[in-house]
């Protein structure tokens, strides 16, 4: 779920931030310089998550494997 803010920041870094980052990436931007600071999420955790996911982790083996069949059969 998405929230909403309102944050007062200096004028110069507001115009930074719409001259570099654009209009609409500023939020996104701002999520993901924050996010390792203040969620506690371990990547490892996740991929351990991901990786007890036997069904997605079967869906995975057979796709990679079926990429590799394909590459055999391509012209040089």
């Amino acid at each position: 779920m998405q929230r909403k803010m309102t944050i007062s920041i200096d004028e110069t870094v507001y115009n930074g931030l719409m001259s570099v980052i654009g209009r609409r990436k500023v939020s996104k931007f701002l999520e993901d310089l924050a996010r390792p600071h203040v969620v506690k999420e371990s990547l490892a955790a996740g991929y351990a998550a991901m990786a007890a996911d036997t069904e997605r982790e079967q869906e995975a083996v057979e796709w990679c494997e079926t990429l590799v069949g394909d590459g055999f059969h391509e012209a040089r």
